[in-house]
C-alpha cells in the first residue's frame, strides 16, 4: 500500500504519478469537462412526477461523487461548467415539455437545485479534501452534506420565488416545498447515496492508497 497526503483527493494522486505530473494541468481540466458532461448526462435521465414540476434525475448523486473524487475547486468548477453551458442554450439540463430552456430554466422551479449544485461539490469537495473520500461512513456523510445544501437552495427558491417564476400560481411557502421538492425525493436520493458513497474509497484500495494519517 502506498501512503499519500491526507488532503489529496482521488485526482490529485492521478496527476502526481509518475509522468503525469508534467500533465497535471490539462488532466484537472479534463476531469472538469468530464464531470460537467456526466452531471449533463445524468441529467437525460429524468422521469417527471405528476403532482409537482421537479424531476426525478441522477444529478445529485453525481454532482456529488464527482466532489468526492475532485476536490473543492475542480468540483465547483466543473459544475460552474456545467452551468455555463445550460445557460448558454446547449441541452444539458434535463428535458422537460414544462420546465423553461436555456438559462431561463435557471428562473424556473427547479433553478435552485441547478445554483445550488456548484455550492454542494464546494462542500462535498472540502470534506474529501480533509479525508472524508477514504472510507465508506465518511464519504456518506461528505455526500449527505451536499445533499442537504441542494435540498436547501431548492427548497427556499420553490418556496418564495414560485410567484415571480410562475405567475398564475401563488408561492408555495416552506411547507409546499417541502412537499413538492424534498418529500417526494429524499428516500431515493439517500439510496443512491448509500450506494455511491463506496465508489471513491473503493478506488483508493483498488489503487492501492492508503492517507498519511487514518483519522477516519
Amino acid at each position: 500500500m502506498i501512503r499519500v497526503s491526507s488532503g489529496a483527493t482521488l485526482v490529485d494522486v492521478f496527476v502526481t504519478r509518475g509522468e503525469r505530473a508534467q500533465h497535471a494541468r490539462a488532466i484537472r481540466a479534463a476531469s472538469v469537462v468530464f464531470m460537467a458532461a456526466l452531471t449533463a448526462a445524468a441529467a437525460q435521465i429524468s422521469i417527471p412526477l405528476p403532482f409537482t414540476a421537479v424531476p426525478f434525475t441522477l444529478q445529485p448523486m453525481v454532482v456529488l461523487l464527482g466532489a468526492l473524487a475532485l476536490g473543492p475547486r475542480l468540483a465547483f468548477a466543473s459544475q460552474m461548467l456545467y452551468l455555463a453551458a445550460g445557460i448558454a442554450g446547449l441541452p444539458v439540463f434535463a428535458p422537460s415539455p414544462l420546465l423553461l430552456p436555456g438559462a431561463l430554466r435557471l428562473l424556473g422551479p427547479t433553478g435552485g437545485y441547478l445554483m445550488a449544485y456548484p455550492i454542494a461539490a464546494l462542500v462535498t469537495g472540502w470534506l474529501a479534501e480533509r479525508g472524508f473520500d477514504r472510507r465508506y461512513l465518511t464519504s456518506v456523510l461528505a455526500m449527505v452534506a451536499g445533499l442537504v445544501v441542494i435540498y436547501a437552495g431548492g427548497t427556499l427558491w420553490l418556496a418564495f420565488f414560485a410567484r415571480q417564476v410562475v405567475p398564475v400560481a401563488a408561492p408555495l411557502g416552506l411547507g409546499g416545498a417541502l412537499a413538492a421538492g424534498v418529500y417526494p425525493f429524499v428516500l431515493a436520493d439517500l439510496g443512491k447515496l448509500l450506494i455511491a458513497a463506496g465508489i471513491v474509497p473503493g478506488l483508493w484500495r483498488l489503487f492501492g492508497y492508503l492517507p498519511s494519517t487514518s483519522k477516519y
